[in-house]
């Protein structure tokens, strides 16, 4: 179900949304090319916000904050269905979907979640991370060597931002750079769930099989991998079954994929708009570091994340009832002045720069530093090598309709 299907609500026609309206209003055109001024209404007006569909907007650093610790707001894939189901959502597609995968950290909530991250932590370590810092700098030039070598001009989404997260992902779990072209594949095919679901499930089963033979492969001759790590924690004595090894594996690789591409490509898009900023990375490159999390901040691809209401739970001065749903702003969050100063400002060397474009608490994204080392190193290297970098088209730029995502459809650019 998509939020334009479940928050309810209509435009006065004589004005901006009323009161009542402030979900709805996040669906206009307006909304989708800059949804910043919408979250500053909601938080001043109504930070705990109920649609008219009964669905909580959480807009307010200090609310979601607690919101993301609190496990009376839950992640569990039943409940999560049923919340949904109960507001007249079709989630045939994604309960068989679910199924098949299992229980896994996503859609879970402790103690089985604690577990499952448990061991997961062991084998996705920050130094198995920051090992791959010279891969991502070999993956990024050579994708920025192919789009020069294809013209003056370049889409950074399809030349660069895509490609590169699904590229660093087949090294890091060790898979063999023959095999990424049907990966992609599978990935397509998995992103048009609504559409089909029969050919999706059946990618979904043959992406299964293709993990089952790789993690038999590491049984028998362990790597440097991901996968052998994950395999080394079934020794444990609380190890990851079959099943769970299979689910996470699967989880992992697709999770940081779509965040890590609009996570470049809206970070580019903020140096462009902002040539001071940009001339300030240019100056002093090693800036880049702190840069990225300013940038995550600014504007950052995950917009909202969604809970259940698993107890009855006071936020704000407002109860919110067992079995409602609540959307979490992340990226309201990020501009709120309560926590950070002249928060529409990109400020590349902010201090205390505590955003919450990961999340936090439990559930706070594994996949995070990795995001953020891509980002790093593409954005490091595109401010290195493109001196006259500037926007193709700024009136063509369109953006993706889901207002819990916030992520370009292309990036054209020239050089």
């Amino acid at each position: 179900m998509t939020l334009t299907e479940t928050t309810g609500g209509a435009r006065d026609s004589a004005g901006p949304a009323r009161s009542g309206d402030l979900a709805a209003a996040l669906l206009t055109p307006e909304a989708r090319r800059d949804p910043y001024p919408f979250y500053a209404r909601m938080r001043r007006e109504d930070p705990v916000h109920r649609s008219a569909q009964g669905i909580w907007y959480l807009t307010r650093y200090a609310d979601v904050e607690a919101a993301l610790g609190d496990l009376r707001l839950s992640n569990d894939r039943d409940r999560m269905t049923r919340a949904y189901t109960a507001l007249g959502g079709d989630l045939k597609a994604f309960s068989r979907l679910t199924d098949r995968l299992g229980r896994v950290m996503t859609n879970t909530d402790p103690p089985d979640h604690a577990r499952l991250r448990r061991l997961t932590n062991r084998a996705f370590t920050a130094r198995r991370v920051e090992a791959l810092r010279d891969g991502i700098q070999r993956i990024v030039d050579r994708l920025v060597d192919e789009a020069v070598a294809a013209g003056p001009a370049m889409d950074l989404i399809e030349s660069v931002a895509s490609p590169l997260p699904m590229s660093v992902v087949c090294e890091l779990f060790g898979i063999p750079p023959e095999d990424l072209p049907q990966v992609k594949a599978w990935f397509q095919r998995f992103g048009r769930l609504g559409e089909d679901i029969d050919k999706s499930e059946a990618a979904i089963e043959q992406y299964e099989e293709y993990l089952a033979r790789l993690v038999r492969d590491r049984r028998a001759d362990p790597g440097d991998d991901l996968i052998s790590a994950l395999v080394a924690t079934q020794a444990q004595d609380d190890r990851l079954t079959d099943s769970e090894l299979l689910a996470t594996c699967f989880v992992l690789i697709t999770a940081g994929d779509e965040t890590t591409t609009h996570l470049v490509g809206n970070a580019v898009l903020a140096l462009l708009r902002h040539p001071g900023q940009l001339a300030r990375l240019r100056e002093d490159p090693a800036l880049v570091r702190t840069a990225v999390d300013e940038l995550a901040r600014y504007d950052t691809p995950t917009q909202a994340i969604v809970r259940v209401v698993a107890e009855d739970v006071e936020i704000g001065g407002r109860t919110l009832r067992e079995g409602e749903l609540a959307y979490l702003f992340l990226a309201a969050t990020n501009r709120d002045p309560e926590r950070f100063e002249d928060p529409d400002r990109l400020d590349l060397t902010r201090p205390g720069n505590r955003h919450l474009s990961f999340g936090n608490g439990p559930h706070f994204c594994l996949g995070g530093p990795l995001a953020k080392l891509q980002a790093e190193v593409a954005v490091g290297t595109l401010v290195r090598r493109f001196p006259h970098l500037r926007l193709a088209d700024e009136a063509a730029l369109e953006w993706r309709p889901n207002p819990l995502q916030r992520r370009l459809t292309a990036l054209p650019l020239t050089y």
